[in-house]
């Protein structure tokens, strides 16, 4: 076993040996128990990425395990945004209600579950066998559907329920496409279904063609793509905000990887220009129905979940264009998404306990009642809304620069236009939500703000290592490596 692997292993092994001691553990125990194995799971996650990234050339592919240079960039998103949610997890919990296992067991089910989320997680950027793979996201689902309906109250229900059904629907379609790719490979069996192996051994046809639609179009469903996205609104905003920052900063964008090797691997059978343009429909349709509901008064986490929808599309975009300019913007919109609606997220907690009405309704001025927490907010959505010097901003201008080289002026021409549109929304919504109107606050305390403050400090300082490293990154082996993927 390389040193890799064994890294690998240990993120992956960490948040599932927390999830079963937290089940056992005394009440006293749980939540020293989860923090501390939620933690070391996210270094070891951050880790593996670091050494991934520093060596981006150098791959690790077996049929059932793979860490190259995109996997070991998703494994640390997932490392940092699940160190995160469990830093804000102790004033989420404080400030909940009962919720479906009461006040006893609450926080040991949370808990469990959180550690077994970020367990499968970690694993689905980690897959090298496209069956591996669903079934990792499968069980993704099965995890986090227990922690959107945790608090018990009708809405967080119906949203837990439309978020297993729908995604769980769609999966079904992408097994679908998984089975007529088993059934026109070469001996069938599941380690034909390796990455590399897919690539090499699929033959060209409608079969193939139809088998990979499927695939993509089930995917979609978990990655939040429009016009299949119909769960993602309600589920974000209805979880708890650690894990509403999960959802959105790393489960979305771990899928669209899978998404994206789908596509790679099957180039040779179905052309390249097919699974691109499939990826640039996904990518600006999903832009296209975001906008609208961005110009809209909403709710902070229904906002933010709006946001995630536009910014999957950028990142489907920068996916199909496919030129290292287009990668390395996708590359920077991963991480700086991450940050940003992570913290965005983590900053509910006390927007709830100094504004209870933000829980269904859009607010306003919440910078001149609480600067600190008004900083917070206003330092999320400006970095969301491509605000200079977001790096959202500058890996933006690469994936439409990438369009352009990869000669499809059309989609990069439609993707400014939306995203233009798309910054005037949030960019209203940032002046409203921080200096507009103020109204006297039910409540004045922000419990868990100095939590929400620590993570805004360092989240402001990897945003602004990124905005820098968003100029030299095209010409870096990482982009390289991208580019080449696993072939």
């Amino acid at each position: 076993m390389t040193s890799r692997e064994t890294i690998a292993l240990l993120a992956v092994g960490l948040p599932s040996l927390t999830a079963i001691l937290v089940a056992v553990a005394p009440r006293r125990a749980v939540q020293p128990v989860a923090l501390t194995g939620l933690g070391l799971a996210g270094l070891a996650a951050i880790v593996l990425s670091i050494v991934a990234l520093a060596d981006p050339g150098q791959l690790e592919v077996s049929d059932w395990v793979v860490i190259d240079a995109a996997g070991g960039l998703m494994v640390g998103v997932v490392g940092l945004v699940a160190l995160a949610s469990a830093i804000a997890s102790p004033a989420y919990l404080d400030t909940a209600p009962s919720g479906l296992f009461g006040a006893t067991n609450g926080p040991r089910a949370y808990y469990a579950a959180l550690a077994a989320f970020v367990a499968v997680l970690t694993a689905v950027p980690l897959a090298g066998n496209l069956g591996a793979a669903w079934l990792l996201v499968e069980a993704t689902t099965a995890a986090s559907a227990i922690l959107v309906g945790l608090s018990g109250k009708p809405r967080a229900l119906e949203a837990g329920w439309k978020y297993l059904l729908l995604t769980s629907l769609g999966l079904g379609f992408s097994l679908l496409g998984i089975v007529l790719l088993a059934s026109v490979t070469p001996g069938g069996t599941l380690e034909l279904l390796s990455w590399r192996s897919l690539s090499a051994d699929v033959p060209a046809g409608e079969t193939t063609l139809v088998a990979f639609l499927l695939v993509l179009v089930g995917l979609a469903a978990k990655i939040g793509w429009a016009p299949v996205h119909n769960w993602l609104p309600d589920a974000h905003s209805e979880a708890p905000p650690p894990v509403s920052a999960l959802l959105s900063a790393a489960l979305l964008p771990a899928v669209l990887l899978v998404a994206w090797r789908v596509e790679r691997a099957l180039e040779p059978a179905v052309g390249t220009d097919t699974g691109r343009v499939v990826l640039m429909g996904f990518g600006l349709l999903s832009l296209a129905v975001a906008v609208p509901f961005l110009w809209r008064p909403l709710a902070w986490k229904r906002l933010l979940a709006y946001s995630s929808l536009e910014h999957m599309g950028v990142i489907a975009l920068g996916v199909g264009f496919a030129t290292p300019i287009a990668l390395a913007g996708v590359a920077v919109h991963i991480v700086g998404h991450a940050v940003a609606k992570a913290l965005g997220f983590y900053a509910a907690t006390p927007l709830l306990g100094h504004e209870p009405r933000s829980a269904g309704h859009a607010v306003t001025g919440i910078a001149r009642t609480q600067p600190a927490l008004g900083t917070t907010m206003g330092l999320s959505l400006g970095t969301l809304a491509g605000l200079p010097p977001s790096p959202l901003f500058l890996s933006e201008i690469l994936i439409i620069a990438g369009g352009f080289e990869a000669g499809h002026p059309w989609a990069a021409t439609g993707a400014a236009a939306l995203l233009a549109l798309g910054f005037v929304g949030l960019a209203h919504a940032l002046v409203e939500t921080t200096g507009g109107s103020t109204r006297r606050r039910e409540r004045a305390e922000a419990p868990g703000l100095g939590a929400v403050m620590a993570l805004s400090a360092a989240a402001s300082l990897i945003l602004l290592v990124l905005a820098g490293a968003a100029f030299w990154l095209p010409d870096t082996d990482i982009v390289e490596a991208l580019v080449k993927g696993l072939g």
